[in-house]
């Protein structure tokens, strides 16, 4: 039995089989969304761990909303390619859709880190949360930040003097921050969506 055929042959086969894996290694997709503040974005929303806290944000005196499907990744054609774990979706206003694929904490820091980095990728003005900046605002020298914090347990919102970003993401948690003056006290009632 001639040898030479077997191994043109074999070497043959190893060659195309390399060059089907180098194919497919070229043409697999490109992730969707670079990972931020820890928080990757998939191409699934996950359902192990789900919950909803809310943000508000007063600016003197009047309510805002953070912009529809902040964390969620569209492609030119608007079909979804990922959702980051912390997002909101659009008609569930200010509603922060907490959704990982394990137990963690998350803080009103990485949501903003995720909303700033969504933001700007999608060609929207920054939104930031620290000592001088809330979503799209920056404070004056005559503004004041007063963060209220109402854990749904029934006793209402009360002042939160510590840095905002820390403020760790609890169900049903409403965060209202508020650029003063005025302040309004006590701060809007928010009402989840019945859904969430």
């Amino acid at each position: 039995m001639p040898l030479l055929p077997i191994v043109v042959g074999s070497i043959l086969g190893a060659l195309a089989i390399a060059m089907i894996f180098f194919i497919v290694y070229l043409n697999r997709p490109a992730p969707a969304a670079p990972t931020v503040a820890g928080i990757p974005c998939d191409q699934l929303e996950h359902t192990q761990v789900h919950y909803h806290a809310a943000v508000q944000i007063i600016y003197h005196g009047t309510p805002t909303n953070i912009r529809d499907n902040t964390g969620i990744q569209t492609d030119s054609a608007g079909n979804v390619s990922c959702y980051y774990w912390l997002h909101v979706h659009g008609g569930e206003k200010n509603v922060i859709h907490i959704e990982s694929p394990a137990s963690q904490t998350f803080t009103l820091g990485q949501f903003f880190d995720v909303a700033n980095a969504w933001s700007t990728t999608n060609g929207h003005d920054p939104m930031k949360l620290d000592a001088t900046h809330v979503a799209t605002f920056t404070l004056g020298p005559q503004d004041k930040m007063v963060i209220y914090i109402d854990l749904g347990d029934g006793k209402g919102a009360t002042v939160y003097t510590g840095d905002p970003r820390a403020i760790v993401l609890k169900q049903h948690e409403v965060i209202t921050i508020e650029i003063t003056p005025p302040d309004v006290k006590p701060p809007p009632a928010f009402t989840f969506p019945a859904q969430t």
